[in-house]
């Protein structure tokens, strides 16, 4: 997985194995091979110029005897291990250190989430495992197929939640979604819902008729549910790469999307996309879809991720 990210970092280390000092003509040959890299997987040049330039700034003039903690002792790292730790901490640092995931609201209240995005990019889908991932967490769940303009994806999302054990909210085909989600709400607070994921149209977003309506959900959701919808969650194509951070202006306009769910994460993305939305967007990343299985999808861990990319401690 990322292999196009993480060949960049293991030519790095490489080009630093063996050398007592983290000369700045070191640092600059290793940089190189991680720009080259990082541009590839689709990460904004602002982004690899703004991340370079830090890495390098703490890095030279580093020597071999840096010491570190580990197991409750200190020991001896290399320049190369050292810079490899350094990348990772800054990446860490740029997308937000912690696991992610929906925030439930206190008290048993039923938490709303809404769920925006373009045709394709597997927002139905998105939601079906997110059900499963909470069900088989204890949680209880209320789907709503608020895309009556497409019945397809209204008779999908009714699939998913028979397959997952989750009753689904379904409207008649062309029937005003706001309506679907005041309806939805009510059932989540009449039924004790811990969690309610709402699917909302994804058609193209630069009609405007879309952006009005999505914004009548988002009102018709607050009134249904006290305080919703509590997240906005724009799931973006991670194979799109920067298509999919430009995609997301709309939605923002829009909604007050308050986070970002990524699917297609796995050996088909290059996933700079990662790193370009944490520091363009200012998003936390909820969840990532690593695959194609119902378990495949994950809430986001930023050091995970890196252990990925730097296979470090």
């Amino acid at each position: 997985m990322f292999e196009v990210l993480t060949k960049g970092f293991r030519s790095a280390r490489a080009r630093l194995s063996g050398k007592q000092v983290i000369t700045e003509t070191a640092i600059d040959e290793a940089l190189r091979d991680i720009r080259v890299s990082l541009l590839e997987a689709d990460v904004a040049l602002h982004v690899v110029n703004a991340f370079l330039a830090q890495v390098k700034e703490k890095a030279i003039g580093e020597v071999v005897q840096v010491k570190a903690k580990k197991d409750g002792r200190k020991v001896e790292i290399t320049p190369a291990e050292h810079f490899v730790k350094l990348c990772n901490d800054e990446l860490v640092a740029l997308m937000g250190a912690g696991e992610r995931g929906i925030e439930f609201e206190p008290g048993g209240r039923p938490t709303a989430v809404m769920m925006v995005g373009l045709h394709g990019t597997g927002k139905t889908t998105t939601i079906g495992k997110m059900a499963h991932f909470y069900k088989n967490r204890g949680k209880k769940l209320l789907l709503a197929a608020g895309d009556t303009y497409r019945a397809a994806g209204m008779d999908q999302l009714a699939i998913w939640g028979e397959r997952v054990g989750v009753p689904v909210v379904v409207g008649k085909p062309g029937q005003d979604p706001a309506s679907v989600m005041f309806d939805a709400g009510k059932q989540a607070l009449e039924q004790g819902v811990d969690l309610l994921i709402a699917d909302t149209a994804g058609r193209l977003h630069t009609n405007v008729n879309l952006v009005d309506e999505l914004k009548k959900v988002h009102r018709v959701l607050g009134k249904a549910v006290p305080g919703g919808p509590h997240e906005v969650l724009l799931l973006l194509d991670s194979t799109m790469g920067q298509n999919a951070v430009r995609q997301a202006d709309v939605f923002r306009q829009a909604v007050d999307v308050t986070g970002i769910a990524l699917a297609k994460l796995d050996g088909t993305a290059k996933g700079g996309v990662v790193l370009s939305i944490a520091r363009d967007m200012g998003l936390p990343i909820r969840f990532v879809g690593v695959g194609e299985g119902i378990d495949d999808i994950r809430p986001f861990d930023a050091k995970e991720f890196t252990r990925a990319l730097f296979q470090v401690d």
